[in-house]
């Protein structure tokens, strides 16, 4: 059935995350499909996260340590990376998990359709409740030709109708909740580059990785689980530098773009993603302990920036819900006081 049962590389890059690394590691070690590599690769923790590790590699030599001082999370997947001898290879966060049958599921399938790639979706688990995210619907879906064109597509941003739907800008991102063929990730000669220069890692991997992907398989489970109920004291303060990562991650996405693809609907679904940015760069703007007038200016520099500007001239309102219409309709006419109020009221609903 499974082909001469190939191996699956398991990446898991683990920092900071005693508490929640046993989870993790017994729901990968547990797996009903049992040809793992499982590479964990230690950040650095300053906890005893080498402790829970080696404990483990005691009771299951499929476990690959490598233990070394902290670089980040990008860099650290790239080790994994470097050192995965699987065919197949996936990512795992270190608190979070998936089903035990998992990866015999998606091998089943990615096999089955000589496929590059299969993806699934995901519950976010909030300590005692939970809500799940389905990303393409409740059917399985295989993607080739024209539909894995539009796939690959959906990785730049929103398009069309698909804009009546913003929370689902980003389900497909991820470089977890994947099961890749490694030879694809060779050939695309991928990495992820360091969050410090670009805010967030897994679009822009996976942006040089699809380009590559023939064919993707689409599964409705919901395997993996994201814990959400572990935001550090990072996530909820102010990232002096989260506007600039952001401007080189959409840069190098676009000079991407110009050089390899041709669609323009890839540039109006890149535009829409950074019109759509705005709600979080001004979250986190929010968190400026600064006060109110540098809060201000620095919202107005902005939505007043050439980039903003160049994005708003494509954006499609009619699909939009109301209240992103709002929203972004007082981003576009650059109403800078208006904006910085609803996005307060935006943060207070989230409460």
């Amino acid at each position: 059935m499974y082909y001469n049962n190939p191996k699956i590389s398991i990446v898991i890059p683990v920092y900071n995350v005693e508490k929640y690394l046993s989870k993790c590691l017994d729901s990968v070690v547990n797996q009903t499909y049992k040809n793992l590599e499982i590479i964990c690769i230690n950040d650095g923790s300053t906890d005893n996260c080498l402790g829970v590790l080696q404990k483990y590699q005691k009771q299951d030599d499929r476990i690959i340590i490598i233990d070394k001082e902290n670089t980040g999370l990008s860099d650290t997947r790239n080790v994994g990376t470097a050192r995965a001898t699987g065919e197949y290879l996936m990512y795992i966060d270190s608190d979070d998990w998936i089903d035990i049958d998992t990866c015999e599921v998606a091998l089943e399938n990615i096999i089955k359709e000589e496929a590059d790639l299969v993806y699934w979706n995901y519950i976010r688990e909030y300590g005692n409740k939970t809500r799940i995210k389905n990303i393409s619907g409740d059917d399985r879906i295989v993607y080739y030709g024209e539909s894995m064109n539009h796939l690959y597509r959906r990785l730049f941003g929103l398009y069309g109708k698909e804009l009546s739907r913003p929370d689902n800008a980003d389900t497909i991102v991820t470089a977890w909740g994947k099961l890749y063929r490694t030879e694809i990730i060779k050939e695309s000669k991928a990495i992820f580059v360091d969050t410090r220069k670009i805010g967030t890692e897994d679009m822009l991997f996976n942006v040089y990785v699809f380009k590559y992907i023939k064919k993707a398989v689409y599964l409705p489970n919901y395997f993996n689980h994201y814990r959400k109920d572990n935001e550090s004291a990072l996530t909820r303060r102010f990232k002096e530098n989260l506007w600039n990562q952001w401007n080189t991650l959409h840069r190098m996405v676009s000079e991407y773009l110009e050089e390899n693809i041709e669609d323009d609907t890839f540039r109006i679904a890149l535009n829409n993603r950074i019109c759509m940015s705005v709600i979080g760069l001004g979250m986190n703007n929010l968190l400026n302990k600064s006060g109110f007038i540098v809060r201000y200016k620095m919202l107005k520099r902005m939505i007043c920036s050439r980039e903003y500007k160049e994005a708003f001239k494509t954006l499609d309102f009619k699909y939009l819900p109301f209240v992103w219409k709002i929203f972004l309709w007082l981003v576009k006419c650059r109403m800078t006081l208006l904006v910085y109020f609803m996005l307060l009221i935006i943060k207070m609903l989230r409460k």
